[in-house]
């Protein structure tokens, strides 16, 4: 415990007496410097976890750099030599092989239309209002002779995927409300009214919602008056009679060639036609059409750079901070930090180890080489020299089981593991961080009591003083 000799006498706050709020503040300062030491120590330590928080960032995101590359490594790129025809695409990790294909487009596919006859009315009843079940198959139109939209001779076969109906009573059996319902059920139908500035103008028209063949409508309906089904009974099987609607463009699937290969398909997105690629066709063919499946040189090339940048940021990050200071320039908040250093070390160990089962087996083969102060540098010419001359080893190179952005990846993932290099040393600096806020608590509770007590020992001190003061006062007078 501080003692007052060791403290500045402060001004009384009346004469005789001491001034007790400055007196304890003084005391209290000098019984603190132990917490104030401690928290200098949990400021310190606080800042190494921040620092450690940076370092865990930067190797995420040297991590993601690293995968980016393996995946554009993978990766091709699909171009059309039309695109008014065709547009091509692939996904990343594509399993595509490069090449040049031919593609002959006779016909897109589409979706069947029809149209009922025209009606005075879009919301005037058209039935007494009794239900009317409405029944809607989908199926492939064959054989027999279309004629001014209507069918002679055909066939319908269902493609098994089930029938679907609404119902039509004294709530909407008007064409709107017919087409409301046909919409609400989203049942692979949908319902417009369209008006031909006739007499009788507003038709009902259907299409169905997918392309193809096979997706060809069928209409029976049961229950009510009849009108409804005269006006959207359809069966393309039956008597032209039976065909209500009439159809202005009929279900087909896309015909076309890749390579002199016949193929069809329901819809214009095309995926497996060829491996790992997706074509869009656009429109037909008048000569042919190509497709130029090849290694995507400007992604790798870009992602090479980013694991560069990557790489440039963690290196520079983890020799700053461990840095130690000299003449004016300060200390990093790890310096020394035996972490960073292994860190380092593996880092270099890494970078060090040749890459095997390929021709290249050094990053300075395809551009990529060290300067003085441990970052890298690419150059940009001789790694696209090397992709144009044998993408396969550049390919090897980094994402081979030995490759560098492999073993890297292996390592960042390590290096960010719960109880690897990271948490291990955040969680000792947590550690010593809990320890010294243990002993800030309990000196907190000494200081409360110690001040309470200084308080109330100079309080009763000046209470002693002012009685003191009293008394001679007093006994000055009467001898006076």
């Amino acid at each position: 415990m501080a003692t007052t000799s060791s403290v500045t006498t402060p001004a009384s706050s009346s004469a005789g007496t001491l001034d007790v709020p400055t007196l304890v503040s003084q005391l209290m300062a000098a019984e603190r410097q132990p917490i104030d030491k401690l928290n200098t120590k949990v400021a310190s330590y606080q800042t190494k976890i921040s620092s450690f928080g940076t370092i865990s960032g930067l190797v995420s995101g040297f991590q993601t750099a690293l995968q980016g590359l393996n995946s554009k490594l993978q990766g091709v790129s699909a171009t059309s030599s039309d695109a008014s025809v065709f547009s091509a695409s692939t996904s990343a990790g594509s399993t595509a092989a490069a090449g040049t294909y031919a593609l002959n487009v006779t016909n897109l596919a589409q979706a069947q239309s029809l149209v009922a006859a025209g009606q005075t009315s879009s919301t005037a009843a058209i039935s007494d209002g009794v239900a009317t079940t409405i029944t809607f198959d989908f199926g492939t139109i064959s054989g027999g002779t279309l004629s001014a939209g209507v069918y002679s001779g055909a066939n319908f076969a269902s493609n098994g995927s089930g029938t679907k109906s609404i119902t039509i009573d004294g709530t909407n059996n008007t064409l709107q409300g017919i087409s409301d319902a046909i919409n609400a059920a989203q049942m692979g139908v949908s319902a417009t009214i369209v008006n031909d500035g006739s007499g009788t103008p507003y038709r009902l028209a259907l299409t169905s919602t997918s392309s193809g063949a096979s997706n060809s409508l069928k209409i029976t309906t049961s229950g009510g008056d009849g009108t409804i089904g005269t006006l959207l009974g359809y069966d393309p099987a039956g008597l032209p009679a039976a065909q209500h609607l009439n159809q202005t463009a009929a279900a087909q699937n896309a015909n076309f060639t890749v390579n002199g290969i016949a193929l069809s398909n329901a819809s214009n997105t095309i995926t497996n036609a060829i491996q790992g690629v997706t074509l869009t066709l656009n429109k037909p063919t008048t000569t042919p059409a190509t497709l130029t499946v090849a290694h995507d040189t400007n992604a790798a090339s870009t992602a090479v750079s980013g694991f560069i940048d990557a790489y440039n940021a963690l290196v520079n990050q983890l020799k700053s901070r461990s840095a130690y200071g000299s003449g004016t320039v300060a200390a990093g908040a790890l310096a020394g930090d035996g972490t960073l250093r292994l860190m380092q070390d593996q880092l270099r160990g890494i970078m060090s180890t040749a890459a095997s089962g390929g021709t290249l087996t050094r990053l300075s083969e395809v551009g990529v080489a060290f300067q003085t102060d441990g970052t890298l540098k690419l150059d940009s010419s001789k790694l696209n020299s090397a992709m144009a001359n044998n993408f396969g080893d550049v390919t090897n190179l980094f994402s081979s089981a030995t490759g560098f952005a492999t073993r890297l990846d292996a390592w960042s993932t390590s290096a960010l593991a719960p109880g690897g290099l990271i948490d291990a040393r955040t969680k000792s600096f947590n550690a010593s961080v809990k320890g010294y806020n243990d002993q800030i608590s309990k000196l907190e509770l000494r200081m409360t009591a110690l001040q309470k007590q200084y308080t109330t020992t100079y309080s009763n001190l000046n209470m002693l003083l002012s009685n003191m003061n009293s008394t001679s006062a007093y006994l000055t007078k009467q001898l006076g």
